[in-house]
Parts: C-alpha cells; structure tokens; sequence
C-alpha cells in the first residue's frame, strides 16, 4: 500500500531528511501502515496530489535511505 509522508514538496528535499523521524499520512481504512522499522511506499507532498512517490527505509525510528 502506499502512504502520505508529510512536510517535504519534493523527493529532492525527502533525500535530504536522512535521519530524520518520518510524519506518514495514514491512507488506508483498514488499520495503519506504520509498523516501524522497515521500507514504505510513500506519496507527496500529500496523499491527495500525488506529485512524486518514493521508497522510503526506516531504521531505529528514522529515515536511513530514499529511492
């Protein structure tokens, strides 16, 4: 499933928030996405406009990589 992640216009600025901790936007109705640890699909700058998607890793509780 895909997920909103909050606070970043572009991938661009995404790749630069490397160790930061991710504000993902719950898109599904069935129970939340956000485990975790673990890799995302995500969607921005908001779950609405979908103008760029991206892969997002996170480790300890932060972002650690951007596809």
């Amino acid at each position: 499933m895909v997920m909103g992640i909050v606070g970043f216009k572009t991938k661009k600025e995404l790749k630069g928030a490397l160790g930061t901790r991710p504000k993902f936007i719950e898109t599904i109705w069935f129970g939340n996405e956000y485990t975790g640890d673990g890799n995302y699909a995500v969607v921005g700058p908001d779950p609405f406009t979908r103008k760029w998607s991206a892969r997002v890793w996170v480790s300890n509780g932060l972002i650690s990589k951007v596809e």
